[in-house]
């Protein structure tokens, strides 16, 4: 493992900056994002490319701090179902474990007979994330977000009974950027 250098790699590129700065932050300020910034942001999220242009995202925003709680507190209490109880009992411990905080949290769901969604809607939360960075913003990819079917207040959402909750990403304004994390340079196969 390694640590890339972004000072050496990106020079003046703008979009490699924004790769090389882009984290996943867990702390958040207690400060509202604008709505213009919420809607740019999925803007660049439809931008993504999709498999034969299917665009299978949706987009379900949540800004109310409690109904923010009240997922987290409830998607905690099934997620530590899913995982090694190590894991768990310090999942329930913790004051928002799930979206920590955070003033909006995205979900994004795809049709339950998608294939190629998965891919596409990592594709498309990664336009977001790269897209708040740029905009200041701080981002959390979270996987345990699909848990929210599973919960009492799944029906909260609105989602329809054709989709599924793939990803949930939280924004703010972070408290602290993390450290870049070592990576690995030794994944690579070229053929001649």
């Amino acid at each position: 493992m390694e640590t890339i250098n972004a000072e050496t790699s990106v020079k003046k590129n703008e979009t490699l900056k924004t790769i090389y700065e882009r984290r996943a932050v867990r702390v958040y300020q207690d400060k509202p994002v604008p709505n213009d910034l919420i809607e740019q942001l999925l803007d660049a999220g439809r931008m993504a490319p999709s498999a034969i242009n299917k665009q299978p995202w949706r987009f379900y925003v949540v800004t109310n701090k409690e109904l923010i709680k009240l997922f987290s507190d409830e998607i905690g209490k099934v997620a530590a179902g899913h995982y090694h109880l190590a894991f768990a009992s310090g999942l329930l411990k913790m004051v928002d474990a799930i979206f920590h905080g955070a003033p909006v949290v995205v979900f994004i769901t795809a049709p339950k007979d998608s294939d190629w969604a998965p891919l596409d809607i990592g594709m498309c939360a990664q336009n977001i994330m790269l897209a708040a960075k740029s905009l200041g913003l701080d981002t959390c990819p979270v996987g345990m977000g699909k848990f929210i079917e599973e919960t009492k207040s799944f029906s909260k959402l609105k989602v329809s009974d054709k989709e599924k909750v793939l990803l949930s990403i939280t924004i703010g304004y972070g408290k602290k950027s993390p450290d870049i994390h070592t990576r690995n340079k030794k994944n690579v196969t070229y053929i001649e």
